[in-house]
């Protein structure tokens, strides 16, 4: 079983970060030993002084490069990876995608009809590769602009009704997507570093959400196998 990962900042991660890509491959590494493949065409870091995505700096040194794969970038959203999902499921192969997208759509790009729109043709463009892919999606997680900026939170509101809106009219046998559960102790003062991209707790929390989903819902995996580092 392949899976791809696919996100904003909040899941490629900055240089010296551990990523909730890394908490999740720990899990698969204990739930699915030897029956998985993590896949994608990145595998980068983003470099906050080159402000690119140059970085192989991850916080522990022994994560493996086949388990580094992704399809994130810092300032992509829904926008720009619906043109580009189809070509790297068709790559990579890929079975199941765990896509956290949206804050940065909101942010700076699209509204939340638009991004609702951008959702769909993104669910397409990835069945038309593989008929048969299994999607699990992320809401919109709490962030602190959301705290101060009154529109800002209403279209994330907004938003997140109109992604589960999406994935009850787009959900199907052949090819399920599911919507992940925002952890209610999600908490931006201390799963965060700034209030938007997750500390060491918020990726587990973010990771287990996934893992949680897939295991309830498809019976792949199992509860979520938090491993802690050192």
């Amino acid at each position: 079983m392949r899976f791809m990962f696919v996100g904003d900042s909040m899941t490629i991660g900055r240089a010296g970060d551990y990523t909730w890509r890394y908490r999740m491959w720990q899990h698969l590494e204990t739930v699915l030993p030897g029956r998985y493949e993590i896949v994608g065409p990145r595998t980068e870091l983003y470099d906050t002084a080159a402000d690119a995505p140059l970085s192989h700096d991850y916080a522990d040194r022994g994560f493996p490069a086949p388990a580094r794969r992704h399809l994130a970038g810092w300032g992509e959203g829904w926008l720009h990876m619906a043109p580009l999902i189809g070509e790297a499921v068709t790559t990579a192969g890929a079975d199941v995608l765990l896509v956290s997208l949206g804050l940065i759509d909101l942010g700076f790009y699209t509204n939340s009809d638009q991004t609702a729109e951008n959702t769909r043709a993104f669910v397409a463009a990835a069945r038309a590769a593989n008929p048969y892919v299994k999607t699990v999606v992320m809401p919109v997680i709490p962030n602190v602009r959301a705290e101060y900026d009154a529109p800002f939170a209403a279209e994330c509101e907004r938003f997140n009704e109109l992604l589960a809106k999406a994935v009850a009219d787009l959900d199907t046998a052949a090819s399920p997507l599911l919507l992940a559960t925002v952890p209610e102790s999600y908490d931006i003062h201390t799963d965060t570093y700034d209030g938007t991209h997750p500390g060491p707790t918020g990726e587990h929390k973010l990771a287990g959400a996934f893992a949680a989903a897939m295991h309830q819902a498809w019976g792949i995996g199992g509860p979520y196998a938090a491993v802690v580092e050192p």
